[in-house]
């Protein structure tokens, strides 16, 4: 889609439909294969659907267009798609990755790729000097989740963009909890954006995909060949789904701001809440760095309670309109105690080490009535306390 176009445009018209019939919308192709005009010759543009197929071709060019990439792959996870991110690396590499990631991230980088002798480090990723000194010569790729999971802290894309390509490394950002109607690192210097499509570009928490864009040739054909390769590939029917939820992406994500905001503010003032992280509340300590690279704060809250792994549990076990449920990014809000849930698997020390406090409360804030999630928010606290 032509460059000029702005983003609610472009996430309806985006990709790279010309179906034979003018569907408007892109059909689900339930075909595993393709035929063959002679021995050498294909009828048309595909010939396998683990090498390509039209309805994932038009979620990946949907999804570069809207990314700002040039190439992009889909896959069958987000961690499908973070995995073929690191086989970038080799035995030897060093990555400097946030001390403060998803739990399977982590989990992919110091138990799978450690083994294949991938060096890490991990930093503090919203202290841009941190992440400047931890990168040295050997270092292949610096890694950032931002806002991060579950903590909520942001990274200064371009600093570590400038960090990275100072010593010919590639700087990588996941941006699921932003999407690109919030935040485009590759506008800000990045090198390759991962995204679980499972969340907020879906939207409605009925799919598993993900996806990576990339500018540069080279990269973008050796993600491409990981994917055909690992064959971890989302069907025909999970892109149209994902295609379909990224046409009310922008909507959906103004919605997810405003009541992500109502609720962030409701829990700063409350009594029990000992702490907010918001990227949109002033207190925040990255505040100026999120205004200045997204367009808005987002739908993700995670809070303290006053008290602690108790409180917690009970706060998330008495909430009526918000759903007890890992995930985020649908329409409907979702709460999780990372301690007990994500992170389960993580010592106290682990949770430490990654900054989690046990009594911490995360929040995909959807899109209901906003007056709807404040009562229910306020009823769970006073039932914790009781």
């Amino acid at each position: 889609m032509d460059d000029h176009h702005r983003f609610e445009t472009k996430e309806v018209h985006a990709g790279g439909n010309d179906d034979q019939h003018g569907a408007l919308n892109t059909p689900i192709y339930a075909t595993s294969t393709y035929e063959y005009e002679t021995p050498t010759e294909l009828e048309g543009d595909h010939r396998y659907s683990r090498m390509s197929e039209p309805t994932r071709d038009d979620l990946e060019a949907a999804f570069a267009d809207l990314e700002g990439g040039e190439h992009a792959s889909a896959f069958a996870s987000g961690m499908a798609a973070i995995d073929a991110v690191f086989s970038l690396l080799s035995a030897g590499d060093h990555v400097v990755a946030g001390r403060n990631l998803y739990a399977e991230t982590h989990e992919l980088l110091t138990k799978v790729y450690a083994d294949y002798g991938v060096e890490l480090t991990t930093v503090d990723v919203t202290d841009a000097d941190a992440v400047a000194d931890a990168v040295r010569p050997e270092t292949a790729m610096v890694y950032v989740e931002t806002p991060t999971n579950p903590m909520l802290r942001i990274a200064d894309i371009e600093a570590a963009a400038e960090a990275a390509h100072a010593h010919d490394a590639v700087l990588a950002v996941d941006n699921t909890f932003s999407s690109p109607a919030l935040q485009r690192p590759l506008e800000l210097g990045a090198d390759i954006v991962v995204e679980s499509m499972t969340k907020y570009l879906g939207g409605h928490s009925d799919v598993l995909a993900g996806a990576v864009a990339i500018r540069d040739d080279d990269l973008a054909e050796r993600i491409a060949y990981y994917q055909y390769a690992r064959g971890g590939i989302p069907s025909p029917f999970d892109c149209f789904l994902v295609r379909r939820g990224i046409r009310t992406l922008s909507a959906r994500m103004e919605r997810h701001c405003r009541n992500g905001r109502a609720v962030a503010e409701f829990l700063d003032d409350h009594p029990k809440v000992e702490r907010v992280y918001y990227p949109g509340l002033e207190s925040h300590p990255n505040h100026e760095v999120a205004d200045r690279q997204m367009a808005d704060f987002g739908g993700m809250v995670s809070f303290e309670l006053a008290g602690g792994i108790s409180e917690a549990s009970a706060f998330v076990s008495n909430l009526e309109v918000v759903a007890l449920a890992e995930s985020l990014g649908g329409v409907e809000s979702l709460a999780e105690q990372p301690a007990t849930m994500t992170h389960q698997d993580f010592s106290e020390a682990e949770l430490a080490e990654a900054g989690i406090p046990a009594s911490l409360v995360r929040l995909s804030v959807g899109t209901e009535h906003e007056d709807d999630l404040l009562d229910d928010v306020g009823q769970a606290l006073d039932a914790a306390f009781e």
